[in-house]
């Protein structure tokens, strides 16, 4: 599975942004998906993350109410749809798939099995 991640750029603060991840393969539609970031200087983050069916959702609480991830698997796409966007949003944001067959979105990092090559954010002040 290859994941290519864009829709990154600049942004002023309580602006919005929509990210893709576009993955290739036909079993795209059985994988569950999330969204990390990683600022300068600090660790990869879980963002977000969606089960293979787009049922259940996962958000981390610096983001609740703000982003909302779901997933087409018609067209072998998963979203993250980021409003009133923050400064400390600022990061490389990156998708990653799951291929474990779950009804569950993964919260756990090291269970996800690719990774795509992100796209940068940055939320001016």
């Amino acid at each position: 599975v290859q994941l290519q991640a864009s829709g990154g750029g600049l942004v002023q603060a309580g602006g919005s942004l929509r990210l893709s991840c576009a993955a290739s393969g036909r079993t795209f539609s059985s994988y569950a998906m999330g969204w990390f970031r990683q600022a300068p200087g600090k660790e990869r983050e879980l963002v977000s993350a969606i089960s293979w069916s787009g049922g259940s959702t996962y958000y981390a609480d610096s983001v609740k109410g703000r982003f909302t991830c779901s997933r087409d698997n018609a067209k072998n796409t998963v979203y993250l749809q980021m409003n009133s966007l923050k400064p400390e949003d600022t990061a490389v944001y990156y998708c990653a798939a799951d291929q474990s067959v779950s009804s569950r979105p993964t919260t756990t990092t090291r269970y996800y099995d690719y990774w795509g090559q992100g796209t940068l954010v940055t939320v001016s002040s």
